[in-house]
Protein backbone atom coordinates (compact mmCIF):
# COMPACT_ATOMS: atom_id res chain seq x y z
CA UNK A 1 0.00 0.00 0.00
CA UNK A 2 1.31 3.37 -0.63
CA UNK A 3 2.89 5.58 2.49
CA UNK A 4 0.67 8.27 3.77
CA UNK A 5 2.46 11.82 2.28
CA UNK A 6 4.61 13.54 4.39
CA UNK A 7 4.07 17.70 3.96
CA UNK A 8 6.72 20.10 3.04
CA UNK A 9 5.90 21.44 6.79
CA UNK A 10 6.88 17.79 8.07
CA UNK A 11 9.91 17.98 5.94
CA UNK A 12 11.26 21.54 7.03
CA UNK A 13 10.28 19.95 10.92
CA UNK A 14 12.05 16.53 10.43
CA UNK A 15 15.10 18.08 9.20
CA UNK A 16 16.25 20.69 11.21
CA UNK A 17 16.01 17.55 14.42
CA UNK A 18 18.52 15.44 11.30
CA UNK A 19 20.94 18.16 11.24
CA UNK A 20 21.74 18.25 14.82
CA UNK A 21 21.92 14.17 14.41
CA UNK A 22 24.24 14.31 11.37
CA UNK A 23 26.05 16.70 12.77
CA UNK A 24 27.40 14.24 15.38
CA UNK A 25 28.17 11.67 12.80
CA UNK A 26 29.85 14.08 10.72
CA UNK A 27 33.23 13.72 11.56
CA UNK A 28 32.78 9.78 11.77
CA UNK A 29 31.18 9.42 8.05
CA UNK A 30 34.15 11.81 6.72
CA UNK A 31 36.66 9.06 7.81
CA UNK A 32 34.07 5.86 6.94
CA UNK A 33 33.65 7.30 3.67
CA UNK A 34 29.96 6.38 4.44
CA UNK A 35 26.63 8.08 6.23
CA UNK A 36 25.87 6.55 9.52
CA UNK A 37 22.61 4.24 9.90
CA UNK A 38 21.08 6.59 12.34
CA UNK A 39 21.74 9.10 9.39
CA UNK A 40 20.42 7.74 6.25
CA UNK A 41 17.02 6.29 8.14
CA UNK A 42 16.84 9.91 9.35
CA UNK A 43 16.89 10.49 5.96
CA UNK A 44 14.18 8.51 4.47
CA UNK A 45 12.19 9.05 7.79
CA UNK A 46 12.55 13.05 7.27
CA UNK A 47 10.14 12.67 3.99
CA UNK A 48 13.45 13.04 1.17
CA UNK A 49 12.98 10.00 -0.42
CA UNK A 50 9.08 10.72 -1.34
CA UNK A 51 9.39 14.46 -1.89
CA UNK A 52 8.99 14.40 -5.52
CA UNK A 53 7.62 10.56 -5.18
CA UNK A 54 3.67 11.43 -7.16
CA UNK A 55 0.84 11.56 -5.06
CA UNK A 56 -1.23 8.54 -6.18
CA UNK A 57 1.41 6.50 -4.98
CA UNK A 58 1.60 8.13 -1.43
CA UNK A 59 4.34 10.49 -2.14
CA UNK A 60 4.20 14.73 -1.47
CA UNK A 61 4.31 15.97 -4.94
CA UNK A 62 6.81 18.15 -2.97
CA UNK A 63 8.39 21.86 -4.41
CA UNK A 64 11.59 22.84 -5.32
CA UNK A 65 11.55 25.62 -2.66
CA UNK A 66 10.81 23.09 0.41
CA UNK A 67 13.33 21.01 -1.04
CA UNK A 68 16.29 23.87 -0.89
CA UNK A 69 15.05 24.55 2.57
CA UNK A 70 15.26 21.21 3.55
CA UNK A 71 18.59 20.12 1.60
CA UNK A 72 20.05 23.30 3.16
CA UNK A 73 18.95 22.67 6.89
CA UNK A 74 20.35 19.52 6.32
CA UNK A 75 23.88 20.54 4.97
CA UNK A 76 24.66 22.95 8.55
CA UNK A 77 24.83 19.37 9.98
CA UNK A 78 26.58 17.36 7.55
CA UNK A 79 27.35 18.52 3.57
CA UNK A 80 27.50 14.27 2.56
CA UNK A 81 24.15 14.15 4.28
CA UNK A 82 22.10 17.15 2.52
CA UNK A 83 23.92 16.08 -0.99
CA UNK A 84 22.40 12.27 -0.57
CA UNK A 85 19.12 13.20 0.84
CA UNK A 86 19.14 15.78 -2.41
CA UNK A 87 19.93 13.32 -5.09
CA UNK A 88 17.29 11.09 -3.11
CA UNK A 89 14.49 13.39 -3.78
CA UNK A 90 15.67 13.79 -7.58
CA UNK A 91 15.90 10.21 -8.31
CA UNK A 92 12.28 9.68 -7.03
CA UNK A 93 11.44 12.54 -9.25
CA UNK A 94 12.99 10.34 -12.49
CA UNK A 95 10.31 7.64 -11.41
CA UNK A 96 7.35 9.74 -12.77
CA UNK A 97 8.88 9.36 -16.45
CA UNK A 98 8.36 5.80 -16.06
CA UNK A 99 5.20 4.29 -17.75
CA UNK A 100 2.37 3.76 -14.80
CA UNK A 101 3.05 0.10 -14.71
CA UNK A 102 6.63 0.41 -13.79
CA UNK A 103 5.78 3.22 -11.42
CA UNK A 104 3.24 0.86 -9.57
CA UNK A 105 6.23 -1.67 -9.72
CA UNK A 106 9.02 1.06 -8.37
CA UNK A 107 6.83 1.85 -5.07
CA UNK A 108 5.03 -1.38 -4.78
CA UNK A 109 6.52 -1.02 -1.31
CA UNK A 110 5.74 2.82 -0.42
CA UNK A 111 6.66 6.07 -1.10
CA UNK A 112 9.55 6.00 1.01
CA UNK A 113 11.73 3.28 -1.53
CA UNK A 114 14.86 4.64 -2.09
CA UNK A 115 16.00 5.70 -5.51
CA UNK A 116 19.33 6.87 -6.99
CA UNK A 117 20.13 7.87 -10.08
CA UNK A 118 23.32 6.71 -12.08
CA UNK A 119 22.84 9.86 -14.43
CA UNK A 120 25.51 9.42 -17.31
CA UNK A 121 24.83 7.43 -20.02
CA UNK A 122 27.55 4.67 -18.80
CA UNK A 123 26.20 1.81 -19.92
CA UNK A 124 24.37 0.16 -23.26
CA UNK A 125 21.23 -1.64 -23.73
CA UNK A 126 19.86 -4.26 -26.03
CA UNK A 127 16.33 -4.70 -26.54
CA UNK A 128 15.29 -8.52 -26.57
CA UNK A 129 11.61 -9.69 -26.09
CA UNK A 130 9.38 -8.09 -23.89
CA UNK A 131 12.62 -5.72 -23.00
CA UNK A 132 16.19 -4.65 -22.57
CA UNK A 133 19.23 -6.31 -21.44
CA UNK A 134 21.17 -3.60 -19.98
CA UNK A 135 25.22 -3.88 -19.12
CA UNK A 136 27.34 -0.89 -17.74
CA UNK A 137 29.33 0.27 -14.82
CA UNK A 138 28.14 3.74 -13.31
CA UNK A 139 30.79 5.61 -11.04
CA UNK A 140 29.81 8.05 -8.57
CA UNK A 141 26.29 7.03 -8.02
CA UNK A 142 25.80 8.62 -4.27
CA UNK A 143 24.05 6.70 -1.86
CA UNK A 144 24.18 3.91 -3.84
CA UNK A 145 24.83 1.79 -0.55
CA UNK A 146 21.22 2.11 0.82
CA UNK A 147 19.33 1.84 -2.35
CA UNK A 148 16.29 -0.10 -2.80
CA UNK A 149 16.17 0.81 -6.77
CA UNK A 150 18.61 2.81 -8.86
CA UNK A 151 17.24 4.39 -12.33
CA UNK A 152 20.54 3.97 -14.67
CA UNK A 153 21.22 5.25 -18.30
CA UNK A 154 22.17 3.62 -20.58
CA UNK A 155 22.19 3.94 -24.92
CA UNK A 156 20.05 2.11 -27.17
CA UNK A 157 20.33 1.65 -30.92
CA UNK A 158 17.89 2.95 -32.57
CA UNK A 159 17.04 4.30 -36.16
CA UNK A 160 21.14 4.88 -36.57
CA UNK A 161 21.82 6.72 -33.51
CA UNK A 162 22.61 5.55 -29.79
CA UNK A 163 19.59 6.92 -28.08
CA UNK A 164 20.26 7.49 -24.18
CA UNK A 165 17.36 6.19 -22.18
CA UNK A 166 16.87 5.51 -18.11
CA UNK A 167 16.55 1.78 -16.91
CA UNK A 168 15.14 0.65 -13.49
CA UNK A 169 17.14 -1.43 -11.55
CA UNK A 170 15.47 -3.15 -8.24
CA UNK A 171 18.64 -3.96 -5.51
CA UNK A 172 18.88 -7.51 -6.38
CA UNK A 173 20.05 -6.48 -10.08
CA UNK A 174 23.15 -4.36 -9.39
CA UNK A 175 26.26 -4.49 -7.18
CA UNK A 176 28.25 -1.94 -5.84
CA UNK A 177 32.15 -1.48 -5.90
CA UNK A 178 33.83 0.49 -3.26
CA UNK A 179 35.62 2.87 -5.46
CA UNK A 180 35.25 5.94 -3.82
CA UNK A 181 38.27 7.96 -1.83
CA UNK A 182 37.45 11.64 -2.66
CA UNK A 183 38.96 14.67 -1.18
CA UNK A 184 35.17 15.94 -0.12
CA UNK A 185 32.05 15.02 0.31
CA UNK A 186 33.25 11.82 1.34
CA UNK A 187 30.47 10.97 3.62
CA UNK A 188 28.44 10.30 0.08
CA UNK A 189 29.81 6.88 -1.00
CA UNK A 190 29.45 7.75 -4.22
CA UNK A 191 30.52 4.16 -5.34
CA UNK A 192 30.38 2.54 -8.87
CA UNK A 193 27.02 0.73 -9.42
CA UNK A 194 27.94 -2.36 -11.86
CA UNK A 195 24.82 -3.79 -13.73
CA UNK A 196 25.71 -6.95 -15.87
CA UNK A 197 23.12 -8.79 -18.77
CA UNK A 198 20.13 -7.90 -16.17
CA UNK A 199 16.91 -8.01 -18.05
CA UNK A 200 14.68 -4.94 -17.27
CA UNK A 201 10.95 -5.39 -18.26
CA UNK A 202 9.93 -2.54 -20.98
CA UNK A 203 7.86 -0.77 -18.19
CA UNK A 204 10.60 -0.13 -16.82
CA UNK A 205 12.19 1.86 -19.15
CA UNK A 206 11.91 6.00 -20.52
CA UNK A 207 14.08 8.14 -22.62
CA UNK A 208 16.16 10.89 -21.03
CA UNK A 209 14.73 13.24 -23.69
CA UNK A 210 11.42 12.67 -21.59
CA UNK A 211 13.06 13.79 -18.20
CA UNK A 212 14.64 16.73 -19.65
CA UNK A 213 11.53 17.99 -21.69
CA UNK A 214 9.21 17.37 -18.57
CA UNK A 215 7.20 14.93 -19.86
CA UNK A 216 5.84 12.99 -17.06
CA UNK A 217 3.38 9.88 -16.72
CA UNK A 218 0.28 10.29 -15.20
CA UNK A 219 1.04 13.78 -13.08
CA UNK A 220 1.11 16.92 -14.02
CA UNK A 221 2.72 18.32 -10.68
CA UNK A 222 4.99 21.32 -11.52
CA UNK A 223 7.58 19.19 -10.00
CA UNK A 224 6.67 16.37 -12.30
CA UNK A 225 6.53 19.20 -15.46
CA UNK A 226 8.86 21.26 -15.15
CA UNK A 227 12.19 20.93 -17.81
CA UNK A 228 15.20 19.38 -15.95
CA UNK A 229 17.48 22.29 -16.96
CA UNK A 230 14.92 24.44 -14.28
CA UNK A 231 15.90 21.94 -11.23
CA UNK A 232 19.22 20.45 -11.79
CA UNK A 233 21.11 22.73 -10.20
CA UNK A 234 18.89 23.47 -7.56
CA UNK A 235 19.18 20.13 -6.59
CA UNK A 236 23.43 20.01 -6.41
CA UNK A 237 23.56 23.54 -5.57
CA UNK A 238 21.41 23.38 -2.25
CA UNK A 239 23.90 21.16 0.07
CA UNK A 240 26.54 24.39 -0.92
CA UNK A 241 24.37 26.84 1.04
CA UNK A 242 23.69 24.91 4.00
CA UNK A 243 27.38 24.43 4.24
CA UNK A 244 28.79 28.27 3.56
CA UNK A 245 26.21 29.09 6.82
CA UNK A 246 28.00 26.49 8.75
CA UNK A 247 31.44 27.76 8.13
CA UNK A 248 30.22 30.97 8.81
CA UNK A 249 28.93 29.51 12.05
CA UNK A 250 32.48 27.88 12.90
CA UNK A 251 34.30 30.77 12.03
CA UNK A 252 32.01 32.86 14.12
CA UNK A 253 32.49 30.76 17.43
CA UNK A 254 36.76 30.81 16.59
CA UNK A 255 36.74 34.33 16.18
CA UNK A 256 34.88 35.48 19.76
CA UNK A 257 38.09 34.18 20.91
CA UNK A 258 40.74 36.26 18.98
CA UNK A 259 42.51 38.97 20.41
CA UNK A 260 41.01 42.25 21.10
CA UNK A 261 43.20 44.58 18.54
CA UNK A 262 41.83 41.83 15.56
CA UNK A 263 37.96 42.52 16.58
CA UNK A 264 37.16 45.15 13.66
CA UNK A 265 38.58 42.61 11.30
CA UNK A 266 37.14 39.77 12.48
CA UNK A 267 33.72 41.86 11.92
CA UNK A 268 34.29 43.37 8.65
CA UNK A 269 35.64 39.95 7.39
CA UNK A 270 32.44 38.03 9.18
CA UNK A 271 29.41 40.81 7.83
CA UNK A 272 31.09 40.56 3.95
CA UNK A 273 30.82 36.73 4.34
CA UNK A 274 27.82 37.04 5.47
CA UNK A 275 26.00 39.29 2.94
CA UNK A 276 27.84 37.03 0.70
CA UNK A 277 25.97 34.12 1.57
CA UNK A 278 22.90 35.42 1.52
CA UNK A 279 23.28 37.44 -1.97
CA UNK A 280 23.91 33.70 -2.91
CA UNK A 281 20.63 32.44 -1.11
CA UNK A 282 18.61 34.80 -2.71
CA UNK A 283 19.58 33.89 -6.09
CA UNK A 284 18.76 30.06 -5.46
CA UNK A 285 15.25 31.48 -3.63
CA UNK A 286 14.41 32.52 -7.09
CA UNK A 287 15.58 29.93 -9.15
CA UNK A 288 13.21 27.56 -7.12
CA UNK A 289 10.71 29.94 -7.13
CA UNK A 290 10.80 29.63 -10.97
CA UNK A 291 10.75 25.75 -11.10
CA UNK A 292 7.87 25.91 -8.93
CA UNK A 293 5.81 28.27 -10.91
CA UNK A 294 3.46 26.79 -13.67
CA UNK A 295 5.28 27.69 -16.62
CA UNK A 296 9.00 29.17 -17.72
CA UNK A 297 10.02 31.03 -20.70
CA UNK A 298 13.61 30.80 -22.45
CA UNK A 299 14.96 33.80 -20.21
CA UNK A 300 13.97 31.59 -16.87
CA UNK A 301 15.04 28.43 -18.34
CA UNK A 302 18.65 29.29 -19.04
CA UNK A 303 18.68 32.03 -16.35
CA UNK A 304 18.20 29.40 -13.65
CA UNK A 305 21.12 27.06 -14.42
CA UNK A 306 23.10 29.93 -14.38
CA UNK A 307 21.99 31.85 -10.85
CA UNK A 308 22.51 28.55 -9.12
CA UNK A 309 26.01 27.94 -10.85
CA UNK A 310 26.85 31.28 -10.06
CA UNK A 311 25.58 31.13 -6.40
CA UNK A 312 27.87 28.08 -5.67
CA UNK A 313 31.07 29.60 -7.06
CA UNK A 314 30.23 32.61 -4.71
CA UNK A 315 29.61 29.86 -1.80
CA UNK A 316 32.59 28.03 -2.51
CA UNK A 317 34.63 31.66 -2.40
CA UNK A 318 33.03 32.48 0.88
CA UNK A 319 34.40 29.09 2.67
CA UNK A 320 37.53 29.63 1.02
CA UNK A 321 37.84 32.52 2.46
CA UNK A 322 36.86 31.59 5.54
CA UNK A 323 39.50 29.08 5.55
CA UNK A 324 42.02 31.43 5.38
CA UNK A 325 40.92 33.43 7.63
CA UNK A 326 40.80 30.90 10.33
CA UNK A 327 44.55 30.31 10.28
CA UNK A 328 46.57 27.39 10.88
CA UNK A 329 43.59 26.21 13.93
CA UNK A 330 40.58 25.66 11.27
CA UNK A 331 43.40 23.38 8.96
CA UNK A 332 43.84 20.78 11.69
CA UNK A 333 42.27 17.06 11.05
CA UNK A 334 38.83 17.09 12.92
CA UNK A 335 37.96 20.44 12.45
CA UNK A 336 34.50 21.22 10.83
CA UNK A 337 35.82 23.98 8.75
CA UNK A 338 38.34 22.00 6.79
CA UNK A 339 35.91 19.43 6.07
CA UNK A 340 33.25 21.69 4.67
CA UNK A 341 36.16 23.26 2.74
CA UNK A 342 36.97 20.31 1.39
CA UNK A 343 33.16 19.18 0.77
CA UNK A 344 31.85 22.42 -1.10
CA UNK A 345 35.14 22.31 -3.41
CA UNK A 346 34.06 19.05 -4.58
CA UNK A 347 30.41 19.46 -4.90
CA UNK A 348 31.01 22.53 -7.25
CA UNK A 349 33.39 20.68 -9.57
CA UNK A 350 29.75 18.79 -10.97
CA UNK A 351 28.55 19.14 -14.25
CA UNK A 352 25.28 21.49 -13.12
CA UNK A 353 27.50 23.52 -11.59
CA UNK A 354 29.58 24.82 -13.95
CA UNK A 355 29.51 28.91 -14.35
CA UNK A 356 30.37 28.99 -18.03
CA UNK A 357 28.76 26.42 -20.04
CA UNK A 358 25.56 27.84 -18.17
CA UNK A 359 26.41 31.97 -18.91
CA UNK A 360 26.92 31.07 -22.03
CA UNK A 361 23.32 30.05 -22.73
CA UNK A 362 22.10 32.81 -20.99
CA UNK A 363 24.27 35.06 -22.03
CA UNK A 364 23.10 34.38 -25.52
CA UNK A 365 19.48 34.52 -25.04
CA UNK A 366 20.18 37.86 -23.21
CA UNK A 367 21.31 39.24 -26.93
CA UNK A 368 18.06 38.12 -28.34
CA UNK A 369 16.05 40.77 -29.05
CA UNK A 370 12.30 41.52 -27.91
CA UNK A 371 10.20 39.92 -25.43
CA UNK A 372 11.83 37.09 -22.95
CA UNK A 373 15.09 38.46 -24.35
CA UNK A 374 15.81 40.00 -20.83
CA UNK A 375 16.81 42.95 -22.32
CA UNK A 376 15.16 45.81 -23.86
Amino acid sequence: MPSFPTSGTDLHVRTQELASVASRYAERADADRMLSPAVTDGIVDAGFARHFVPARLGGTEGTAAGLLGAVSTLAQGCTSAAWSASVIAGAGRMGAYLPEEGQDELWAKGANTVVVGALMPRGSATAVSGGWRVTGEWAYTSAVGFSDWALVCALVPQDGARVPWFFALPRRDYDVADTWTSLGMRGTASNTLIADNVFVPAHLGFTRQDMIEGRSVGSRARCHTAPLRLLSGLLFGAPALGAARAALRVWADDARTGAEEEELSLRTALARATIAVDGAALLLERAAGVADAPAAGPLELTRNPADCAYAVERLVDVVEGLLRASGSSGQLAGHPLQRIWRDVHSLASHVALRFDPAAGAYGSQLLQPGPGSGTP
